[in-house]
């Protein structure tokens, strides 16, 4: 299969010190591109990131610090963006967070941290990329959602609502940006294997997962990653506003299952 070409293109990545964040960016440095690595408190995840990167292929990467949900943050982390690569061309609003914990339950400050993260952020983040983009004349914004944006689950209100939000803001910001050749689209995983949520996945059965997605596997960070590049590369310059599922065909399932316990308190 030809690799897909992104020579010369200056990416950043939110949350992209592990999971599907890091793949992502050694995704998108094996196409050619440079690769900022954003994070927010795993400093040495993401410098390994770099260091893979670097030692693997002839692009330049560089780790960023910031909290995406805090505007001032996304401000400065755009500044040391235009230092290190001299602007942005792709930009992949991958940083998120959740927590199981009944709605009942739910603290404010708890609603406000994973709706920040997961919608605020890359509000804060796809403006700064925008205005870049309009000045040197376009570029692509990929948002990272979930299936969870059009199926709810139960303990996830706060993050069904903000992934929801999050789709709709791609939508949003496809139309206002077209005219500035700007392509907003958002990516929507199912169940994705990864480090953080490997040994949930071992403790409710892989085979409870599988039965349910008519694929029959569990995907991994490389299926979105590769979606990913497809997305920000010229082979997709048609495609916009869309909300592309990564999800082995979940959503066409008749009936979508989750073996978790439907009720986890914050108790």
């Amino acid at each position: 299969m030809e690799k897909i070409d992104l020579s010369g293109k200056r990416v950043l990545v939110t949350g992209g010190s592990q999971g599907i964040g890091a793949e992502i960016c050694r995704e998108l440095a094996s196409c050619g591109a440079d690769v900022l690595v954003n994070y927010f408190r795993n400093k040495e995840k993401a410098e390994k990131v770099v260091d893979e990167i670097k030692a693997a292929y002839s692009v330049k990467a560089y780790p960023v610090k910031a909290d995406v949900s805090v505007a001032s943050e996304v401000q400065e982390m755009f500044k040391v963006l235009d230092q290190q690569l001299g602007g942005i061309d792709i930009l992949v609003n991958n940083a998120g967070s959740e927590s199981v914990i009944h709605v009942l339950d739910m603290q404010e400050a708890e609603w406000d941290r994973v709706v920040n993260i997961n919608l605020k952020g890359p509000f804060f983040c796809s403006q700064e990329a925008g205005k870049r983009m309009e000045k040197s004349g376009g570029g692509v914004i990929i948002n990272i959602s979930s299936i969870h944006d059009s199926v709810p689950r139960k303990g996830l209100t706060h993050y069904c609502s903000a992934k929801a939000g999050l789709k709709m803001l791609s939508k949003c910001l496809s139309l206002e940006l077209a005219e500035s050749n700007v392509r907003v689209v958002s990516i929507a995983p199912g169940a994705i294997e990864t480090e953080m949520n490997r040994e949930e996945i071992a403790r409710f059965g892989v085979d409870k997962f599988e039965k349910w997605i008519p694929q029959g596997r569990i995907g991994n960070v490389g299926d979105v990653a590769k979606s990913v590049a497809f997305l920000a590369s010229d082979y997709a310059s048609y495609i916009n506003g869309a909300d592309l599922y990564v999800d082995g065909a979940y959503m066409n399932h008749t009936i979508q299952y989750d073996p978790r316990p439907s009720r986890i308190t914050s108790k």
